[in-house]
């Protein structure tokens, strides 16, 4: 199994683990009882979740080529985008002190996307556009 299989099988077991299966599955007050601030509704909450699950199909077909030996950049950049996103503006937000009256549980899946979004995004680079980098080149 190559090294960018496994990014994607770490992107997407974390993602549905972490956030899209909360995000989609638990209900308001235990979302609340977990850290989240209280709201009226979820009802954006609920679309990040549903955006996180459209990215694993993104990332699942990045998946099932990788398995095969095979490369597509599609995946790749916007795992690159996403995550290294992710992880500018997360840790932004912790470091500005924005998560300080959230729960315990909230801010360690904050923290801990922070260094998972980090490596994902490395690991893309590295095992993705890096190495498929020059074999492109030496297509063309």
């Amino acid at each position: 199994m190559s090294h960018l299989a496994k990014v994607y099988i770490f992107k997407i077991g974390a993602t549905l683990l972490a956030w899209c299966a909360p995000l989609l599955l638990l209900p308001g007050w235990l979302l609340t009882e977990l850290g989240f601030p209280p709201q009226d509704t979820y009802m954006w909450v609920r679309m990040l979740g549903w955006a996180y699950l459209a990215l694993c199909v993104g990332y699942g077909i990045g998946l099932k080529a990788a398995l095969r030996g095979e490369y597509i950049e599609g995946p790749v950049y916007v795992g690159i985008v996403s995550n290294g996103g992710g992880c500018a503006f997360l840790t932004w937000y912790a470091v500005t002190g924005a998560w300080s009256e959230w729960g315990a549980m909230i801010q360690f899946i904050g923290w801990s996307s922070i260094v998972a979004t980090f490596l994902i995004t490395l690991g893309l680079y590295v095992f993705g556009v890096r190495a498929h980098g020059d074999a492109r080149e030496e297509k063309t």
